[in-house]
């Protein structure tokens, strides 16, 4: 799979084929992008194959490294058309087969939680974090003694935490496991934690 770098030097871009897995850019000869412009380091980048596709790596330049408009702190994906930005020069990265673009979905973080709704998951996730994985969360009973609560607040924190989370099964039991596995998947409740205080206690 060619790629190139699109140099716009002039009015008339040139097209400079990226040769091997890896390209250097910089203002001095002997690189494989040379790119005439007092603001570009004589070793300012690198272009790299990785994998599928291919990143950008600034190589501790003067003036650093953009792409499109951001300056890169570590290696940077490229995708076809983006625009690479050396010191003043404006750089454009060409593949011959673009890829669709595909956006990776990010995790659901936890929803807001009270100090005592975060007790209540820790309560109820606690045998989980103590047993086998198939281990059941605690019971409302466990959890109002292990709270010093009564049973009916319990309840009551639980009843919010089903919508926060929204969590509409029938059954109290079903609710408790599927509200305990959320809260476990979305980072509300830390296992490696909660181990760690049961076993200092």
């Amino acid at each position: 799979m060619p790629v190139y770098v699109e140099m716009w030097a002039s009015s008339t871009p040139e097209l400079i084929p990226v040769e091997g897995d890896r390209a250097t850019l910089g203002s001095e000869e002997g690189n494989d992008v040379v790119v005439a412009d007092k603001t570009v380091s004589h070793l300012h980048a690198a272009i790299e194959r990785v994998g599928p596709g291919w990143c950008i790596r600034d190589l501790g330049s003067r003036n650093g490294t953009f792409v499109n408009g951001q300056r890169i702190l570590t290696d940077q994906v490229l995708k076809h058309g983006d625009e690479i930005r050396l010191g003043k020069s404006r750089l454009v990265f060409r593949s011959d087969t673009p890829r669709a673009p595909t956006m990776t979905h990010a995790v659901e973080g936890a929803p807001d939680l009270t100090r005592r709704e975060k007790e209540v998951l820790d309560a109820l996730c606690e045998p989980v974090a103590r047993g086998d994985v198939f281990t059941d969360p605690a019971s409302i009973k466990e959890m109002a003694a292990g709270l010093f609560v009564s049973e009916a607040a319990v309840k009551q924190h639980l009843s919010r935490l089903y919508q926060k989370f929204d969590i509409y099964e029938e059954g109290s039991d079903r609710r408790r496991v599927r509200l305990a596995n959320e809260a476990i998947r979305r980072g509300a409740v830390n296992l490696a934690n909660l181990r760690r205080s049961d076993a200092g206690n």
